[in-house]
């Protein structure tokens, strides 16, 4: 759509360019009518310079007049011949205000679902948001099929948006933008219910008895399949399957999906630097194995020994036992852990193995001889215990 402004500016250039002939041509005629009106004074030798005195004065006082009338009118003025001519000036716009001109109609055609400049992105997975227009330059979020964004310019064939707390640059081939945005937006703007607390259960059924099927992050957002008034859960979709989460955990409104920084892409939203740092450190030593007693993150560790180390990089000491370190920081709910909190299992209803929560439902740990350090899902074990040791 943004791609017609070229040829716009051309054709704009064109009619101004006929234009000024026109007006060429209109005072050359009027520089012959005045020399004929000389002409004619130059028959009668006796009243020469009495007509010529006449001739100047009408003329300046016809002029004046016209300039009266044309103020008046807002009409171009042409005098007797050998009276004066008056030729009226048209004003021009600039193509570069053609373009904001233009450029406002866009954003009127597009503005829709509290956005002034809709834009639409239209990806089979995710449409990379970038720092600048280079093609190279760093991602700084990512966008969904249909997530909706601000379009604040245009630069090249990369647009300039915003979209939840995302800023950046986009390729324009796969934005819709104006009137095709809000059509678009129109077919797919759905019911989402925006994730309050991280780790939030998605059960198999409305029911607190219901199987864990996986969990989310704080501020996913998933498709509402069914939100009956009063309920105290809402169904909603997740990879294609029909779950349900606790009302009182999420917030169901309509609107577009909005990008996520790369942060919230993985780790979800309203999580701090320090906690995305220490999980991408402890992510580094996936694969290698695991020791009773060790606390190598590159020898060997056993999984208190694991979370130790990892926890020790950042300056906070642990003990070194799952159970005494269950007792090290303040005890939260599992619907409210954040990565890098502690999720402690039990045998025997005795706690014996830890891991470090990354986000998305999963956890990080030391596991056995077998598996070494690896990421497997909260639930893969029953938690019994969540443990904060970050106070940020």
């Amino acid at each position: 759509m943004f791609h017609k402004k070229e040829l716009k500016k051309q054709i704009f250039a064109l009619v101004i360019a006929a234009a000024m002939v026109c007006q060429t041509q209109a005072v050359s005629a009027s520089v012959v009518s005045l020399q004929a009106g000389a002409q004619n004074a130059l028959t009668a030798p006796s009243l020469q310079m009495a007509e010529t005195e006449e001739v100047q004065t009408i003329s300046v006082d016809g002029m004046q007049q016209a300039e009266t009338e044309a103020k008046a009118d807002n009409s171009d003025v042409a005098l007797t011949a050998g009276a004066g001519v008056m030729v009226s000036s048209p004003i021009y716009v600039a193509p570069e205000d053609m373009d904001e001109q233009e450029y406002d109609e866009e954003e009127t055609a597009g503005a829709a679902y509290g956005y002034t400049n809709l834009g639409i992105a239209q990806v089979a997975d995710h449409l990379n948001v970038r720092e600048t227009a280079e093609d190279d330059s760093k991602i700084v979020g990512k966008m969904e099929n249909d997530t909706g964004c601000e379009i604040l310019g245009i630069e090249g064939d990369k647009a300039h948006i915003t979209s939840g707390s995302v800023e950046g640059y986009v390729s324009l081939d796969y934005i819709l933008t104006g009137k095709d945005a809000v059509a678009q937006a129109d077919s797919v703007v759905k019911e989402l219910a925006t994730v309050n607390a991280d780790g939030l259960k998605l059960r198999e059924a409305p029911s607190l008895d219901a199987p864990v099927y996986d969990m989310v992050a704080y501020g996913e957002e998933l498709e509402v399949l069914d939100n009956g008034s009063g309920s105290d859960w809402v169904g909603v979709d997740f990879d294609g399957n029909k779950l349900y989460v606790s009302s009182d955990y999420v917030t169901v409104d309509t609107k577009l999906k909005t990008a996520l920084n790369m942060t919230e892409f993985l780790y979800g939203a309203g999580v701090s630097d320090v906690r995305v740092e220490l999980c991408e450190y402890a992510k580094q030593f996936v694969g290698n194995p695991y020791v009773w007693g060790g606390t190598s993150l590159t020898k060997g560790a056993d999984c208190s020994g694991f979370v130790l180390s990892v926890f020790a990089k950042y300056g906070i000491s642990l003990p070194h036992s799952s159970r005494a370190q269950a007792n090290s920081g303040t005890r939260i709910k599992m619907s409210e852990a954040k990565p890098g909190d502690l999720v402690f299992y039990a045998k025997g209803g005795r706690i014996n193995h830890v891991a470090i929560y990354i986000g998305g439902g999963q956890v990080i740990s030391a596991s056995s001889p077998k598996t070494g350090i690896r990421i497997a899902s909260a639930y893969y074990r029953t938690p019994v215990a969540v443990t904060r040791i970050l106070q940020d």
